[in-house]
């Protein structure tokens, strides 16, 4: 099981947040950038840091991009995925905001195949329900689920068609989630076929502002402290 992990915070605004990915890099699957709701109108030097930092721990790191449901054109999301890369060297992006319908799987691909055009190698979707079973062969990664700890332990089921792929293919982002139990969502993500997750305690419009609690590595460089905000599972 490894973790995607959305961190919306400034990295001057909290930079332990982003010292403690770089401390966890080994349970990653990457990190989301997201600067303004996208690459943002500029590069930004904190950012361009914090992902400098994560890529040379051996991260992922995927740029933000806001498709709006299908109303972004294919060109919008291209020019979004240039910046990404140009200002932070990417190596892919978090397409958020998908539709999942089948009527709008024709558009995705276009924005997909326009991703990878500009240089993704990495392509994550974000439906955050299970979408038509064709979204599956567009994307590395599909989200799922995201949303609150307790309608995920209430009202998550998964369509017959995602049996046939592997779990690493899915992902479940949950919020709310209280800290004594993230050892519980990630046995919960794992039972529902998901082998990508994160489960972190926030709620509210951004739930995403602090990394999740994360077991620490073994095997880590004797000396090596730990850092705040990742801290092992008791």
């Amino acid at each position: 099981m490894t973790l995607l992990v959305p961190l919306y915070v400034h990295p001057a605004a909290d930079p332990a947040a982003w010292r403690a990915l770089v401390a966890a890099a080994p349970r990653l699957y990457g990190v989301v950038l997201n600067a303004a709701d996208g690459p943002g109108a500029a590069p930004d030097p904190a950012f361009a840091d914090a992902a400098r930092a994560l890529r040379e721990a051996g991260v992922r790191v995927l740029g933000y991009v806001d498709t709006a449901y299908g109303r972004r054109s294919p060109k919008a999301v291209a020019d979004d995925v240039d910046r990404h890369r140009s200002w932070y060297e990417v190596d892919g992006c978090f397409l958020d905001q998908v539709s999942p319908g089948r009527r709008e799987l024709r558009h995705c691909r276009r924005l997909v195949r326009a991703a990878r055009e500009r240089g993704a190698r990495t392509v994550v979707l974000n439906p955050g329900v299970h979408p038509a079973p064709g979204y599956a062969r567009l994307a590395d990664l599909i989200v799922t689920f995201e949303g609150h700890w307790s309608t995920y332990l209430r009202a998550f089921t998964a369509p017959p068609w995602t049996a046939r792929h592997s779990p690493e293919h899915f992902c479940h982002l949950v919020y709310g989630v209280p800290p004594a139990l993230t050892g519980l969502a990630e046995r919960t993500a794992a039972l529902r076929g998901a082998g990508v997750h994160c489960a972190v305690p926030g709620a509210g419009p951004n739930p995403w502002t602090q990394p999740p609690r994360v077991d620490v590595p073994v095997g880590r460089p004797s000396g090596q402290k730990g850092t705040p905000g990742m801290t092992s599972e008791p």
